[in-house]
């Protein structure tokens, strides 16, 4: 390969990049990136062209999972303070979705943990999914609900389930030191069942759990594999209580190289900059919308995510437009505008004032909210004397009283 643009042009013409042009982007240096990011740009601008795809989480049932995935705060064992919930009502579930909607997300991906639904789970959520779609019909629904059994992906896709996600998480050769109480292999299974059944499969990877670069090369051929059409890109988000908490292995700047690497490997698939960017890309974020095409806005299932605004300011600076919205600078400042009324409107109570909840004001401040509930802006995650950063617990949205991060 003579250079990143040379290899950039080939993929454009039709010659799949290969496990060896991986191998150069994974291990090339931190002088070489912008040239780098600008050739995987072209393959970006020319799938994608300008747009950036807003996705937004709900998490319907929250902790308790029997799975010992090693890197999930749910997981069996998890000692990590997050929520925990049984199923969301379906009314919350849709008014949930809809902060997501009004946020600028066209995608609504569906979360609950567990091994995998049962039937009556997938009924459940089927009736979630129609009464979503019924007052937003043009949103496009994910559903994440762990592995599934035969004819559960039909059922979904009935319901009007538009895609299916079950992410591969790591390279086969790994596997078994992430996770044993399910195989890859199971996991390949669902994705297969979700294609089988007409639903998109959105299928992605974690990075920072002490894979080598051979080892995330052979996880996105695995996600080629499985014909992924969505790929999110998750970095580690080493909670307290977990076995992989502390780890800490990867720079901002080799984050971009891997989201690279999945473009060029995978140039025409959705690339979804996902949980722990925040942590793992910090400063880069802005730069890796050259090269991924979407994300999730706000929170993610149980940690927080930055600021929405900061989010919508990525895309605007970038010169970016969200998929679905007229305009991305206009939706970007409507919310803005938006939180600084609420918080205009927090200020002008008085300390011996009382709400209309019969809280005062004072608690409300103790509490960290605005009047009508929502949570002010958080600094979002802080690093310890290691200076390893420490995941900020979630606390608000699905399955508190506090409305989300949107």
């Amino acid at each position: 390969m003579d250079s990143y643009q040379s290899l950039a042009e080939r993929v454009l013409a039709g010659d799949p990049a290969t496990a060896s042009d991986a191998r150069t982007i994974l291990s090339s240096s931190d002088e070489d990136l912008l040239d780098l990011v600008a050739a995987a740009s072209r393959l970006r601008r020319e799938h994608f062209g300008n747009r950036v795809k807003v996705n937004y989480l709900v998490n319907l049932k929250s902790g308790l999972c029997p799975e010992d995935c090693g890197y999930c705060s749910q997981r069996l064992g998890s000692e990590a303070d997050i929520l925990k919930y049984s199923w969301l009502p379906k009314d919350e579930a849709k008014r949930q979705a809809e902060f997501g909607l009004a946020g600028g997300a066209s995608r609504v991906c569906l979360v609950a943990s567990g091994r995998g639904p049962s039937n009556r789970d997938v009924e459940r959520v089927s009736g979630m999914v129609e009464e979503i779609k019924t007052s937003s019909p043009d949103v496009e629904v994910c559903a994440c609900l762990g592995f599934l059994k035969d004819g559960q992906a039909q059922r979904l896709k009935d319901a009007g389930v538009d895609a299916y996600n079950h992410n591969l998480n790591t390279a086969e050769s790994l596997y078994p030191d992430i996770c044993t109480t399910h195989t890859f292999a199971d996991r390949v299974d669902t994705v297969d069942k979700a294609r089988g059944a007409g639903l998109s499969p959105c299928s992605g990877l974690i990075v920072g759990m002490g894979e080598t670069d051979e080892q995330i090369i052979e996880a996105i051929e695995s996600l080629k594999a499985v014909d992924s059409d969505s790929i999110p890109v998750n970095f580690l988000i080493p909670f307290d209580g977990t076995p992989l908490e502390g780890t800490w292995t990867l720079t901002p700047q080799h984050c971009l190289r891997i989201l690279c690497a999945v473009r060029f490997l995978c140039p025409d698939r959705e690339l979804r900059i996902a949980g722990g960017r925040e942590m793992h890309l910090r400063t880069l974020q802005p730069l890796s919308l050259h090269v991924a095409n979407s994300l999730f806005l706000g929170d993610y299932l149980t940690s927080e995510g930055q600021a929405a605004e900061e989010d919508l300011d990525m895309i605007v600076d970038g010169g970016f437009e969200i998929v679905g919205a007229e305009s991305a600078e206009r939706l970007r400042d409507e919310l803005k505008a938006h939180r600084a009324a609420h918080q205009a409107a927090f200020a002008e109570v008085a300390p011996g004032d009382m709400k209309s909840d019969g809280t005062s004001a004072e608690a409300a401040k103790t509490a960290s909210t605005l009047p009508c509930g929502k949570p002010l802006p958080t600094a979002g995650q802080e690093a310890d004397d290691s200076g390893v950063m420490i995941p900020t617990i979630r606390r608000r949205g699905a399955g508190t009283e506090l409305t989300p991060n949107v």
